[in-house]
C-alpha cells in the first residue's frame, strides 16, 4: 500500500479545482466534520495568514481548544494543521489520509484534500473554535463548505487573474463569497471598486459589512504599541510581539472578530487579547533567523506584500547596506514586485524556489537590471543564501524574500523547523 504522505504529496499532479462538487461530496461521506464545531474564515489577498494566527493566538490564551488551518507551509506540512499551536502528530496525519482515501470517489486536488484532513481532525479533536485562512479564492474555495461566524476579508488586490478574473471587481466578488447570507464580515480592503462590491455583496445577503477607517481604526503609539477603536470596544496600549505596521492592521481585523464572536457568546477576557496579542508567533513573515549578520524572511509574493516588507524594512529595522534574496513563481508580478523593492537594494541576488512553478531567474534578470546595476544570479537557492551571507557585513541585513517556497526552503536549511509545543 502507498505511503499516505507519499499520497498526499501526488495528489498535487491533480492542479487546481475552482468547484465545490468534489469536496463537498467527500466531506458528505466523511460526516461534515467542518459543521461540529464554530469556524472563522480568513480571506483577502494579503496578511490571511497573520491575521488568523493573530485571532487564534488571542482564543488560545482564553483558553479555548483552537483549530488552525493555513497555508502553504514551510517546512512540513504539519504546519498546515495545529491546534493551540501544535501541529498535528505525524501519526494521527497519516491515520487520517488513509481514513479520507478511503472515502475518496472521484478526484479531488491537494488543496481539497488537505481541508477535508483539517476539518475531520479539528472534529476528531472536538475543538472550539476553527480559524481557516481560505485558499486562493473564496466563493469556490473548499474552506467555503464551513459556515463562519465572522468572515474576514483582510484586502483584495490584482492576483490570480487566470482564475479570479481580470479586474479588481471579479476578484472582490470571488473572495467575497465567503461573505455567508445573514452573516458578518470585518475588512480591511481599501479602493471605491473594492468596497463598492463588498458592500452590494452583504445587501443582497443581508450580511453586515465592518470596515477599518470607518468602523474600527487604530492609532499607533510607538514600536508595535498601539489603541484599537472598535465596533464597541476600546483597548489602549496594546503591544504586538509581530513586525511591520501592516501587522497592526492585521491585529485590528482580528479584535474586530473577537467583538462579534463576544456579541455571538463567546467569552473573551481583556486579559486574553493583551496576552494573545503579546505572544503571538508567526514564521516567514519579517522573521529574523540569524545575526551577524542579520537574515530576515518574508514571503511576500506580490506587489502590495512586498510594499509592507519595504516600509518595515525602512521603520523596524537598522542596518548599513541591504542584501536581498529574491526568487519568485513565474505568475506573480514579479515586475511589479521588483519595481518596488530595488530602490531599497544594495545589492540583489537572484535564485530560483524548488518548485515546478518557479520564475527562471533569466526572466527575473531582464527586469531587475532596467531597475538596479549590482546583481547576480545564483540559480540554487542555498548557494544564493551562502553568496548573499558572504556580500553581508556584520552591519548589514540579509533579506530573503519573493516566495514563500523560497521561505520555507531557506528556513530548512538553517535548521529552524518549527517547534512542537509553542503557540505559532
Amino acid at each position: 500500500m502507498q505511503n499516505p504522505l507519499s499520497y498526499l504529496e501526488g495528489l498535487k499532479q491533480k492542479g487546481i479545482n475552482l468547484g465545490l462538487g468534489p469536496i463537498s461530496r467527500l466531506l458528505d461521506r466523511l460526516g461534515n466534520p467542518q459543521n461540529k464545531y464554530k469556524t472563522v474564515l480568513v480571506g483577502g489577498t494579503n496578511g490571511k495568514g497573520s491575521t488568523a494566527a493573530i485571532l487564534s493566538s488571542i482564543l488560545a490564551s482564553e483558553g479555548m481548544k483552537v483549530g488552525l488551518y493555513t497555508s502553504p507551509h514551510l517546512c512540513d506540512f504539519r504546519e498546515r494543521i495545529r491546534i493551540n499551536g501544535c501541529m498535528i502528530p505525524e501519526d494521527t496525519l497519516c491515520a487520517l489520509i488513509d481514513k479520507v482515501q478511503e472515502e475518496i470517489r472521484e478526484d479531488v486536488t491537494y488543496f481539497e484534500f488537505a481541508t477535508a484532513l483539517a476539518f475531520l481532525y479539528f472534529s476528531l479533536c472536538e475543538v472550539d473554535m476553527a480559524i481557516v485562512e481560505v485558499g486562493m479564492g473564496g466563493r469556490l474555495d473548499a474552506t467555503n463548505l464551513a459556515y463562519p461566524e465572522v468572515s474576514i476579508i483582510t484586502n483584495i488586490s490584482m492576483e490570480h487573474q487566470k482564475y479570479l478574473g481580470n479586474n479588481l471587481k471579479s476578484i472582490t466578488g470571488e473572495k467575497g463569497g465567503i461573505i455567508k447570507k445573514g452573516g458578518v464580515c470585518v475588512t480591511a480592503a481599501r479602493g471605491r471598486k473594492v468596497l463598492d462590491t463588498l458592500e452590494e455583496i452583504c445587501r443582497q445577503r443581508k450580511a453586515v459589512l465592518y470596515r477599518t477607517g470607518r468602523d474600527i481604526r487604530i492609532r499607533r503609539s510607538g514600536k508595535g504599541s498601539f489603541s484599537y477603536y472598535g465596533i464597541n470596544k476600546l483597548y489602549s496600549g496594546l503591544s504586538l510581539s509581530l513586525a511591520g505596521r501592516h501587522q497592526i492592521e492585521n491585529a485590528a481585523l482580528a479584535l474586530a472578530a473577537i467583538e462579534v464572536l463576544t456579541a455571538k457568546g463567546v467569552s473573551v477576557s481583556d486579559t486574553s487579547v493583551v496576552e494573545g496579542l503579546r505572544d503571538v508567533r508567526w514564521e516567514g513573515r519579517l522573521e529574523l533567523v540569524s545575526r551577524n549578520p542579520g537574515i530576515v524572511v518574508d514571503g511576500a509574493h506580490n506587489p502590495a506584500g512586498i510594499s509592507s516588507l519595504c516600509n518595515a524594512l525602512m521603520t523596524d529595522f537598522s542596518y548599513r547596506r541591504l542584501i536581498v534574496m529574491f526568487g519568485v513563481l513565474r505568475d506573480k508580478d514579479y515586475a511589479g514586485m521588483l519595481k518596488k523593492l530595488l530602490p531599497l537594494v544594495d545589492k540583489l541576488v537572484l535564485t530560483k524556489p524548488k518548485v515546478e512553478r518557479a520564475a527562471c531567474t533569466e526572466d527575473l534578470l531582464s527586469v531587475a537590471s532596467l531597475h538596479h546595476g549590482h546583481i547576480e544570479v545564483v540559480d540554487d537557492s542555498v548557494e544564493a543564501l551562502a553568496r548573499a551571507r558572504f556580500l553581508a557585513g556584520t552591519d548589514d541585513l540579509v533579506c530573503v524574500t519573493g516566495s514563500l517556497y523560497l521561505v520555507g526552503e531557506i528556513k530548512k536549511h538553517l535548521c529552524l523547523g518549527l517547534p512542537e509545543n509553542r503557540f505559532l
